[in-house]
């Protein structure tokens, strides 16, 4: 229920206006004096004040430009009330913040809808502000390893100029998250931030998605397309793997990039744009040229800054830090109590290897919360088989001579175990067959070596 405060020195007025809103489902509360206003209003929210210029103890002006400087986290709009209201008053109104005047003698359809729009205002006004700090929470790199550390110091160089970026990594080490932050410290950080993955348009649609098209010019009757160049105009345009074009695709965002214009699909005049251009890639550029898949002038033109992004292996003591943040990603997501970790489940996550890097990581953490939706704590039992699994080839960890020989092989019974249960897929009955084990003797094995037990 929306909650309106009404400030007015006349009783009649108050009582008659907390009678009307009542009516239309308004929670209302009144007060007479400027100073029980502030009281109320530090007190308890309110989406809405209908505030009167003239009170016994004060200017409504000076008690609304208190209200502004009480710094709440979610104001009221405020709708000014006067008997004999002036142009400078309502001026003077205007540059404090109110919403808007109404002259007395009111107009119920008029305050009516007055209201309404003020309180639809403040709801949207709020709505952006926690859109944008979500955004600003997804542009910022996590972490406190030194790589990560020093990926920050160099945004913070790189970001206010208009260089083009080209950011190297592994799938899944966050490179879209590299290229928000840059824009978010960017000096077009207010305007709009388009982005385009290359490798999941078909090439036959790629060209329209990147520089759109006209009416007509696909002979089905669509009307126009803006591209992507042209929606990113004063703004970033990230291109994500862009090592997947193809070479005539490549020409025409080299011709863009030189020009700083192009040709949308069946338009005769040519679209003027500012647009920084950030590209990212998982390949060898440099590769990727010399085998003839890459325009080595394209090449150039997007390489003026080179960022790289460290896979997940290489900065692992992130990992609290990124469980913590995907924990409570996922707990608003799903409206969970706050939901935690146990240091020995981190320490089964800081032993992964994480061949899917950050995003892999994130991936396990919503599952845990999907499977386990009662679970206030994260175990080593609620961590999925996938990352108990021992890295295969060169990448494997070589075991250490440390610890009994009892401790070895049991170590080396669960690594088993955890194998056969992949094979399997997790199904133990199976499991038990490949192992020539009783299957409850396996579920007693599987307790007594700290194995997750999936009960049927």
């Amino acid at each position: 229920m929306k909650h309106v405060l009404i400030v007015d020195d006349e009783p009649d007025i108050r009582s008659s206006l907390e009678s009307i809103l009542r009516d239309e489902e308004y929670l209302v509360t009144t007060s007479g004096s400027a100073v029980e206003a502030l009281e109320l209003v530090r007190d308890a929210e309110y989406d809405a004040l209908l505030l009167d210029v003239w009170l016994p103890d004060g200017d409504g002006l000076d008690v609304l430009g208190s209200i502004r400087a009480l710094d709440l986290a979610r104001p009221p709009e405020v709708i000014m009330i006067s008997g004999h209201g002036t142009i400078e008053s309502a001026v003077r109104a205007t540059k404090l913040g109110a919403y808007d005047f109404l002259e007395k003698p009111l107009s119920l359809e008029r305050t009516l809808l007055m209201l309404r729009n003020a309180v639809e205002s403040r709801r949207l006004r709020h709505e952006n502000s926690e859109l944008q700090q979500q955004l600003a929470q997804k542009a910022y790199v996590t972490g406190e390893s030194v790589p990560v550390k020093a990926l920050r110091q160099q945004i913070r160089l790189m970001a206010p100029t208009n260089g083009r970026v080209l950011i190297y990594g592994e799938s899944g080490t966050g490179k879209e998250r590299i290229a928000r932050t840059m824009h978010a410290e960017s000096l077009r950080k207010d305007r709009v931030f388009v982005e385009l993955n290359c490798a999941a348009i078909p090439e036959d649609f790629i060209e329209g998605e990147l520089f759109g098209y006209r009416r007509g010019a696909l002979g089905n009757g669509i009307t126009d397309k803006l591209g992507t160049f042209e929606r990113a105009d004063g703004g970033t345009l990230f291109l994500d793997e862009v090592g997947d074009m193809s070479l005539k695709t490549q020409a025409k965002v080299l011709r863009a990039l030189d020009e700083q214009r192009f040709y949308p699909v069946g338009a005769n005049n040519p679209v003027h744009i500012d647009v920084r251009v950030i590209a990212a890639t998982n390949k060898d550029l440099e590769a990727e040229i010399a085998d003839g898949n890459f325009r080595e002038d394209l090449f150039y033109r997007l390489n003026v800054i080179p960022f790289s992004v460290p896979p997940l292996r290489d900065r692992m003591e992130d990992i609290p830090l990124l469980v913590q943040e995907f924990l409570q990603e996922f707990g608003r997501e799903y409206g969970r109590p706050r939901v935690e970790i146990s240091s020995d489940g981190l320490a089964v996550l800081k032993g992964y290897r994480w061949p899917g890097n950050v995003r892999e990581l994130r991936n396990v953490i919503e599952r845990v919360l999907i499977l386990n939706p009662k679970t206030q704590r994260i175990e080593r039992k609620h961590l999925p088989v996938l990352v108990y699994r021992e890295p295969k080839g060169d990448a494997a960890r070589k075991p250490e001579a440390t610890g009994t020989l009892i401790e070895a092989r049991e170590a080396y019974e669960r690594d088993y175990i955890l194998k056969k249960l992949e094979d399997c897929r997790g199904n133990v009955s199976r499991a038990a067959e490949a192992l020539g084990l009783e299957r409850s003797h396996l579920y007693r094995k599987m307790r007594s070596l700290g194995v997750p037990v999936r009960e049927a």
